[in-house]
């Protein structure tokens, strides 16, 4: 059994095939998908998604989207997670956090910006006891500061990428660090070197589908150049991807699923009874 802990499935570059997606990555073994949310319009399409396909969902504002939000969002977002606090399908407040690697993000104004909206939601998070999925993108430092604030019971480090003290950091807070399709690159070496160091208990799987491609699906920017397309990365990557982390690490698959999945419900822990309601 397989669960990808971070997968768009509400993305547009699914609208053509989307069910043949969700059914492809079940046949591949990927029994529970969850998918966050990037924004208010999208709240009512991933708690859809995730009842048509038996997954999970989270609500949240994503930093890429910061600058769009109105203030207005926040409360917007407290009234949803009130209405919603019986689904056992919302397992997660997220997709929230720091991005200070798009340039238009860091000015001073937009980074203020980013950070109140990644407080408030921590607070929401908190207020409905929710764990929190994070965007981590040379951010993890002003995350942590934000968690120490305002704790959070736990809860998933999305694409982690930063340094092994910076993962003891988020694993010591009761969060697990998701793992996806940098890690098939034989040049990711210090993410791949992070991977084994940390202990088994704090690793997730994801795909971040449709971005974040595995290896075998990238295209170079010359190649791109001479009208290859980018590869759509997919749920049904999953399994493969996992290939690759339990050759690093020396592990079957089957004791890689199993520790991967009880991660995920240790993190997410609402995650445990949906799985067990099949």
């Amino acid at each position: 059994m397989w669960i990808d802990t971070h997968c768009h499935l509400d993305a547009a570059e699914f609208d053509a095939d989307r069910d043949a997606v969700r059914e492809s990555a079940r046949q591949a073994g990927v029994t529970r998908c969850v998918i966050p949310a990037v924004h208010a319009g999208h709240w009512p399409q991933v708690a859809q998604l995730a009842e048509r396909f038996d997954d999970a969902y989270a609500l949240g504002i994503h930093p890429l989207y910061v600058p769009q939000a109105q203030e207005a969002d926040v409360l917007a977002l407290d009234q949803a997670l009130t209405e919603r606090r019986d689904d056992p399908r919302l397992v997660a407040l997220g997709e929230i956090g720091l991005d200070l690697f798009v340039p238009e993000l860091c000015t001073p104004a937009m980074r203020g910006r980013q950070w109140f909206f990644y407080t408030a939601q921590l607070k929401l998070a908190q207020k409905h006891g929710l764990p929190v999925i994070l965007h981590v993108r040379r951010s993890a430092d002003l995350l942590l500061k934000g968690l120490r604030q305002c704790r959070i019971s736990s809860g998933i480090a999305h694409a982690f990428n930063g340094s092994l003290q910076q993962a003891h950091a988020f694993v010591d807070m009761g969060f697990a660090l998701g793992f996806g399709g940098t890690l098939t690159y034989e040049r990711s070496l210090q993410l791949r070197r992070l991977a084994c160091e940390l202990p088994l208990s704090a690793l997730v799987l994801e795909t971040d589908a449709p971005d974040i491609p595995p290896q075998w699906l990238y295209q170079t920017a010359e190649q791109r150049a001479l009208g290859a397309a980018q590869g759509r990365n997919s749920p049904a990557e999953l399994p493969r991807i996992a290939q690759v982390l339990a050759g690093l690490r020396n592990v079957s698959l089957a004791d890689l699923a199993a520790a991967s999945s009880a991660n995920a419900c240790r993190a997410l822990p609402k995650l445990r009874a949906l799985i067990g309601a099949r």
